[in-house]
């Protein structure tokens, strides 16, 4: 069994932390940004979201559906689908012992092309910027699969 402070102690975890701390906390302004874009457009999901905005009939204009919102609603949905693959696997590749530069390099690159992700999708910038980003951080996911499998498990 591992004792607490050799994990603390394992840079290419504390660095997995490090940058899996960064995308959950892009992840969590992505939820902030979606509400934010439904109060400020007031294009609610759900009838009792719009008693704020008016009553009876009045409040069912604000049941609708806003480009704008619908974008970050599908960036943030984006980020689910692809960080928390790369959170599990991710945290089995920090634990196999890889080395350090290596395992940055897929942290990096990982978190970078989220974060461009989102700026692509949010902005929008003309594809194939999104989907250059898109499948950048997914090749990241897959090759740190591919190393562990390749040299740490029992297949």
């Amino acid at each position: 069994m591992v004792d607490l402070t050799q994990l603390m102690e394992n840079e290419v975890f504390m660095a997995f932390a490090s940058y899996a701390t960064i995308v959950l906390s892009k992840m969590m302004f992505m939820s902030t940004a979606t509400a934010f874009y439904r109060l400020t457009r007031k294009a609610f999901a759900n009838p009792e979201d719009c008693t704020g905005s008016g009553k009876g009939e009045n409040a069912k204009k604000y049941l609708r559906t806003d480009d704008r919102v619908e974008r970050v609603r599908r960036a943030h949905l984006n980020d689910l689908e692809n960080i928390v693959p790369f959170l599990g696997i991710g945290l089995l590749y920090s634990l196999s012992g890889p080395d350090l530069s290596m395992a940055l390099l897929h942290f990096r690159l990982f978190v970078g092309s989220r974060i461009y992700h989102t700026i692509a999708y949010l902005t929008p910038l003309p594809q194939p910027n999104r989907a250059l980003s898109f499948f950048l951080g997914y090749a990241v996911t897959i090759s740190m699969a591919y190393r562990l499998l390749r040299s740490k498990l029992y297949l």
